[in-house]
Formats: C-alpha cells, sequence, structure tokens
C-alpha cells in the first residue's frame, strides 16, 4: 500500500472533479442569468413598443414561457449531463435565475438614476429584494423537478 503523499496519483476523474465543478457550474450559472437578464430587458422592450395592449400581454407571456424553457433546460443539464445531486442541481439553478434577477435589479437602478423624477433610495431594497424573491421559489420547483428527475422507474 503506497502513503499518501508518495506516489499515489489522483484518478483522472477525482482530478477532475475538483478542478473542473465548480468553475463549470458557475460559469453556466453566469451565462443563464445573463441570459435571463437579455431576456427580460428584450421582452419588457418589446413589450413596451407593442401597438396594443394584447400585444403587449403576448410578448410578456413569451418572456414567461421562455424563460421557463431555459430554467428547464439548465436543470436538466444540471441534472442528467452533469449527473448533479438534486440538491446541488436546484441550487446551481437557483443561483442562476437570482443572478439574473440581480441584473434586473441593477438596471431598475440605473434607469431610475435616469428618471425626470430622480432616483428614490428605497430603489436599493431591489438589489437583495428581487434576487431573493426570485431565487427561493426557483429553488423549490427545481428541487422537486429535479428529485423526479432522479427516480428510477421500473421496467415493466
Amino acid at each position: 500500500m503506497r502513503p499518501s503523499g508518495e506516489g499515489a496519483v489522483p484518478s483522472d476523474r477525482a482530478a477532475r472533479a475538483t478542478d473542473d465543478a465548480r468553475p463549470r457550474w458557475l460559469g453556466s450559472a453566469l451565462l443563464v442569468g445573463a441570459l435571463y437578464l437579455i431576456l427580460s430587458l428584450v421582452t419588457g422592450a418589446l413589450a413596451g413598443a407593442a401597438s396594443s395592449p394584447s400585444l403587449r400581454v403576448v410578448w410578456r407571456l413569451s418572456a414567461f414561457a421562455i424563460a421557463a424553457v431555459v430554467f428547464a433546460a439548465h436543470l436538466a443539464n444540471e441534472r442528467l449531463r452533469l449527473r448533479n445531486g438534486s440538491r446541488a442541481s436546484a441550487w446551481h439553478v437557483a443561483v442562476a435565475v437570482a443572478l439574473g434577477a440581480l441584473g434586473l435589479a441593477l438596471s431598475a437602478n440605473v434607469h431610475d438614476l435616469r428618471s425626470a423624477a430622480g432616483y428614490r433610495p428605497r430603489m436599493l431594497i431591489a438589489l437583495v429584494a428581487w434576487p431573493l424573491l426570485t431565487a427561493l421559489p426557483a429553488f423549490v420547483v427545481a428541487l422537486v423537478v429535479a428529485a423526479a428527475l432522479g427516480v428510477k422507474r421500473p421496467r415493466a
């Protein structure tokens, strides 16, 4: 038996797990969070420029539908491709949602700075509230769905 310090070579998989696991999920969370932000800003602008109230509703509903697809794809990637556990997958997806909400809160603060009424300091609350108000339900939904994805069904 080799001592752990001498000549012991960690397996390739173990080395990759410690080296790549954090940057991979964090990088995808940042990317998906940016995607949520861009989606929100673009569909919000399109809804604002809509020629009728019904078209405005269509743009807003399309934002929800596209965000749901992004959410599901991110969760499926975490759970099925990267083979993360239910809690880790839900956490990673919730972080992405929170990052998107933080970006939107920053955008709202910048927009408020440029408004004619001037900046309202209470807008700073959005920097904490929006990420929390979106990440908590996202975590719960992702946890339930991720757990369901992990259930092994008996073969008939």
